[in-house]
């Protein structure tokens, strides 16, 4: 058995859930350093909101501890803190989407994330910050406030997933949930360096669902530090559920690649690049050259990065939406 001897909550998603089942260190030390970096950094940014109390959530990674010694693991976030993204369900917590009409709403079921990685062993301390009904690209609302960027308190934090993201840029989290409607996912991982991912429509199933339409559009999906640990959770997301016909069944064990199959992951593969759509859309300076540097990379890693123009007037689009 190995001694851990860094803090838990700086170690990547994977390698936290090897020192929890190996033995070096606790769920109930991981959740005491989760705590103690919550308390002294959230105040700042407000990106964690809904905090359960500290005697039970710690009364809870006991239980994990007590399960681990009796040989019995739920999955690879054992014993893991986690806080669910204020437009999901998680049942103790209340689902307010950042509007004050909802403050009370308790719901008495978990969303199906919710109840994925709860299966795979992770404990929920708290809720993270939204703008209301996640519907905006900045995480501000009546009930909880305005999320800050932690690299730059004057600058927004994103959204509608700006509580995950900020969360996660301080290791407040090890992995977090977020949903995309258009980018909320994508651009406060951006603007918080952490990575987000939307994934296919159906990849990850949405339950409850708000209505048969607007659920086609918006998605749930990953959130992490590293793209190997947003692999593994996408895997704890993703697949079929009977209640939600729409959702891909999905074939593999798991979307996290060998060594072997990472090495060789871009051979043949073709990417086309739109880039800023001609002009269309506004980018400071750097974002391009940032993303072309990107691209060199993958070409060098065998993929095809073909240049692409819109068959689309993207006005008309925007319009249309």
């Amino acid at each position: 058995m190995k001694t851990l001897h860094q803090d838990p909550t700086t170690l990547s998603a994977q390698a936290l859930s090897q020192a929890i089942h190996g033995g070096a260190v606790s769920c109930r030390e991981v959740m005491q350093a989760t705590l103690a970096r919550v308390h002294r950094l959230n105040p700042g940014v407000n990106a964690i909101v809904a905090l359960a109390e500290d005697a039970s959530l710690l009364a809870q990674a006991d239980a994990r501890d007590a399960e681990l010694a009796a040989g019995h693991s739920h999955g690879w976030m054992h014993g893991m803190p986690q806080a669910i993204k204020d437009i999901a369900n998680a049942t103790g917590f209340p689902t307010t989407m950042g509007c004050s009409l909802l403050q009370g709403n308790r719901p008495t079921q978990d969303s199906l994330i919710v109840e994925r990685v709860k299966a795979a062993g992770a404990i929920v301390i708290g809720k993270t910050n939204v703008p209301e009904f996640g519907l905006g690209s900045h995480s501000y609302n009546p009930v909880y406030g305005t999320t800050l960027n932690p690299w730059d308190t004057t600058r927004t934090a994103g959204g509608s997933s700006g509580g995950a993201a900020v969360a996660l840029a301080l290791n407040l989290l090890p992995v977090a949930d977020g949903s995309d409607f258009m980018g909320s996912l994508r651009n406060p991982a951006g603007w918080n360096h952490v990575f987000g991912l939307r994934p296919s429509q159906g990849r990850v199933p949405m339950l409850p669902k708000p209505d048969a339409y607007v659920a086609q559009l918006g998605t749930e999906g990953p959130m992490a530090r590293h793209v190997r640990d947003l692999a593994a959770l996408l895997t704890t997301q993703a697949g079929f559920d009977p209640r939600v016909p729409l959702s891909l069944d999905t074939a593999r064990e798991t979307f996290v690649p060998t060594q072997r199959q990472a090495e060789g992951a871009l051979r043949g593969l073709r990417i086309g690049w739109l880039g800023d759509l001609q002009g269309h859309l506004a980018m400071e300076p750097g974002v391009l050259a940032c993303c072309e540097g990107a691209l060199r990379s993958m070409e060098q890693g065998g993929a095809q990065v073909v240049p692409l123009a819109p068959t689309f007037e993207p006005e008309a689009v925007w319009r249309a939406w």
